[in-house]
């Protein structure tokens, strides 16, 4: 399997802090994989360095064997790498169908050619139907499905997702959890940042966990999860060591 991004020894700092520390991973094209971890253990930053907004102190980033470390979004984006962003901002005056052909111009210079795209994205994150509506006047969700399109519009082979599913109530994950699916399915490799774990498990068939800017676990999800030093990083010292115990006293 060709690899679609490859991470090398990558480190980022700022100031005292190391946000990101030696950071060595592979992504397989082709696979839908997640990167999960507690808050404040470097996931978005990771992210950063990979799309370009961060360059990366040490090590190295390659997209399809290609060195990209230190260039900017929009060339790697141009190459196939686009990502979302955890906080939606999309131009609110605007239409949604406007919005998503902002994403098409990567490729198409020709507005009404860019705003005939954007109805072909739109019906694939279920956006069909809002196309005329002004951007600021969506829900959380129908927000959240605007920023997914606006990258699909850029026709990634890469999709870097940073917690779509944020803010969401559990009938909106579930709407959206097939719009994921479809991507990945269309050929398109996507690695999300996602505290859903009802998502992690039903979407992803490989798992990298982050804290404190380290690679502490990867492996299948269901691996990962029971994996005594994630479940430390999330819940705390000692809970790995309290839980196995409490497990053996219950089956004594």
């Amino acid at each position: 399997m060709t690899d679609m991004l490859r991470l090398s020894g990558v480190s980022k700092s700022f100031g005292g802090l190391r946000a990101v520390q030696d950071v060595t991973l592979t992504l397989p094209q082709g696979r839908l994989s997640a990167l999960i971890g507690p808050n404040g253990a470097g996931k978005t930053t990771l992210f950063a360095l990979m799309s370009g907004f961060l360059t990366p102190d040490t090590g190295r980033v390659e997209l399809e064997g290609v060195d990209i470390t230190g260039q900017p979004p929009h060339r790697n984006a141009r190459r196939g790498m686009t990502r979302t962003f955890q906080i939606v901002q999309p131009f609110a005056a605007q239409t949604v169908r406007e919005n998503i052909a902002v994403g098409a111009h990567l490729h198409c210079a020709d507005r009404a050619e860019a705003l005939a795209q954007a109805e072909g994205v739109a019906q694939r994150v279920g956006l069909a139907s809002q196309l005329d509506k002004p951007a600021g006047d969506l829900t959380v969700a129908g927000r959240k499905r605007l920023e997914l399109a606006r990258a699909l519009a850029t026709r990634p082979r890469l999709l870097l997702l940073d917690e779509v599913l944020a803010g969401l109530n559990p009938q909106e994950v579930g709407e959206m959890l097939p719009v994921v699916r479809g991507i990945a399915d269309e050929g398109v490799t996507v690695l999300m940042i996602e505290h859903v774990m009802q998502a992690v498990m039903n979407l992803a068939s490989h798992v990298w966990v982050l804290a404190q800017g380290q690679l502490i676990a990867e492996g299948a999800p269901h691996e990962v999860t029971r994996d005594a030093r994630v479940i430390e990083a999330y819940l705390g010292h000692g809970t790995a060591k309290r839980l196995a115990g409490a497990a053996t006293g219950a089956s004594a």
